[in-house]
């Protein structure tokens, strides 16, 4: 196809009335599920003969999945390259190229057995020292830096690979799901069911017959539509040069497409949660923070502010996962009169519709980044239930600049953050010595359950995050509100039974079924 660089004056206009339409209307499809669920769009009105299964790229930007930044790009690595486990719609690794795993009785070395028979896509074998340099480089990207942080070194043995912790974790593998790549001066090999092919300006992806990954897709190419900007991605899509998008619909910047198509969301460790300054002015006090959790109507977030892209959450862990507590986060959940009772017992009353203790007025703050209108929306959303609830509070909407300034600066009561926890869901950046943790909330107690927490392993790891959890909501430092879904675009009926998830968007890709 070449590039699309020469509609440039159609593709603006085009752009400007999509995204003028997104700010509008503020709706797209999808339902918030633990597993993917499909979301029709209106079906075209007339039957067309569905065009050549195609995906986009950036070639400009590279194809490296460890040290590349182009999501579109480094969506492309899911058929291109396998990690040592790979991660399921409820966040649970599964064995890829590691096939089990020893562990020290100090929880800290790892010994992770590696498949036989993997090569890579030009036939040479792959070796542990391999699977060792991509961990390694891995921890010093930017892409996989703090995911990494624990890890202490990687070092290649026979036929397998032990990673080395500076302090236990006991679900390191949810962490694994790196691309293992060999280094060739230009895009790295990969073991995954696809090699990228060019050909002068045009791309492939050629599918490989390498043994192990069953059932083997049913594509044997797939044709790269090369894009040069945003405005290039929304055109090729509309006219259905290319089959499949993945975006994040409230997100920051988010594109606006339009036409007749089909939606997959996926659940992601995207949390929104409200941050309290417990350091000083009211938020000082739990029983003020545990009523303030209780009076915020996370369903109705969900749905009406947030066009169900998100699935309410009460726990810094999304209900999928396997350590969610439903018994625990039932104690959290929307409750105007627990609220009401919960601040009646802290002496407060309410006075002229107003809470009151003495002299002193419960009115708060809440910073939120103007930069995102749907954030903006659950900030003045919550204001407004607050307010009526009896607690006065403004929303005071500042440029990111402002926002981070004013969080480092203590200069707030409550703030709307957003955090991609990591697929282990550990809570560690909002507590203690965390980077996020503007409210300097510390409690011994809480911090000696989140090492505990971290530790343990299997069934074990379950009550140690009920555990935590019960900690963290009694002493309330933050509010969790929900997880974000993000959305997988297919033309309308070229594909069925897509499974992506947050880190593979072509999850499960030889299970799917193409209409040509």
């Amino acid at each position: 196809m070449g590039t699309m660089g020469k509609r440039k004056k159609s593709l603006r206009l085009l752009a400007a009335v999509l995204l003028l339409g997104t700010v509008l209307s503020a709706c797209g499809e999808g339902e918030p599920a633990p597993t993917p669920t499909p979301t029709q769009a209106p079906a075209p009105t007339a039957t067309a003969q569905p065009k050549e299964f195609a995906l986009p790229c950036y070639p400009e930007a590279g194809f490296h999945p460890i040290q590349g930044s182009n999501r579109t790009n480094l969506a492309l690595g899911g058929l291109l390259y396998d990690g040592l486990y790979e991660l399921d719609q409820t966040f649970m690794p599964q064995p890829a190229l590691a096939t089990g795993y020893t562990v020290s009785s100090d929880g800290l070395s790892w010994t992770f057995a590696l498949r036989g028979g993997v090569t890579f896509s030009d036939g040479t074998p792959m070796t542990a020292a391999d699977v060792a340099a991509s961990l390694t480089q891995a921890k010093n990207s930017v892409l996989y830096g703090n995911r990494l942080a624990g890890i202490s070194s990687a070092q290649a043995g026979e036929g397998s690979v032990t990673v080395r912790l500076t302090s236990p974790n006991g679900n390191l593998p949810a962490l694994l799901d790196v691309p293992v790549v060999r280094e060739t001066g230009g895009t790295p090999l990969g073991t995954g069911s696809y090699v990228l092919q060019q050909s002068g300006e045009s791309y492939i992806l050629q599918r490989r017959n390498d043994g192990w990954h069953t059932p083997a897709p049913a594509l044997e190419t797939i044709p790269l539509r090369t894009v040069e900007e945003a405005n290039d991605l929304l055109y090729a899509f509309d006219t259905q040069e290319i089959s499949l998008v993945g975006t994040d619909f409230t997100g920051v910047g988010a594109l606006g497409f339009s036409g007749s198509f089909e939606t997959v969301d996926y659940p992601t460790a995207n949390m929104l949660y409200i941050g309290f300054n417990t350091a000083r002015g009211p938020c000082r006090d739990a029983a003020v923070r545990r009523a303030l959790g209780r009076g915020m109507n996370r369903d109705s977030i969900c749905s009406a502010l947030l066009s169900r892209h998100a699935v309410a959450a009460t726990l810094p862990a999304h209900p999928a996962s396997g350590v969610y507590d439903p018994e625990t986060a039932g104690t959290l959940k929307y409750s105007p009169q627990e609220m009401d009772s919960i601040l009646t017992q802290a002496g407060w009353s309410r006075t002229d519709g107003s809470y009151q203790k003495g002299r002193e007025k419960l009115e708060l703050t809440l910073l939120v980044n103007q930069d995102n209108s749907y954030k903006t929306g659950v900030a003045d959303a919550i204001g407004r239930d607050l307010t009526a609830a009896g607690v006065s509070v403004t929303v005071k909407k500042l440029s990111w600049e402002d926002f981070t300034a004013a969080l480092s600066a203590g200069d707030f009561d409550l703030y709307l953050g957003e955090v991609k926890m990591s697929a282990d869901f550990d809570p560690s950046p909002l507590l203690g010595g965390g980077a996020l943790n503007y409210g300097k909330y510390n409690d011994p107690t809480a911090a000696g359950l989140l090492s505990a927490f971290r530790a343990a392993q299997g069934e074990e790891r379950q009550a140690a995050a009920k555990a935590l959890y019960e900690r963290l909501g009694e002493q309330a430092p933050f509010a969790v509100l929900c997880f974000k879904n993000w959305s997988m675009l297919t033309q309308w009926g070229q594909v069925s039974n897509a499974t992506p998830t947050q880190q593979n968007l072509f999850c499960g890709f030889g299970n799917w079924s193409f209409a040509n």
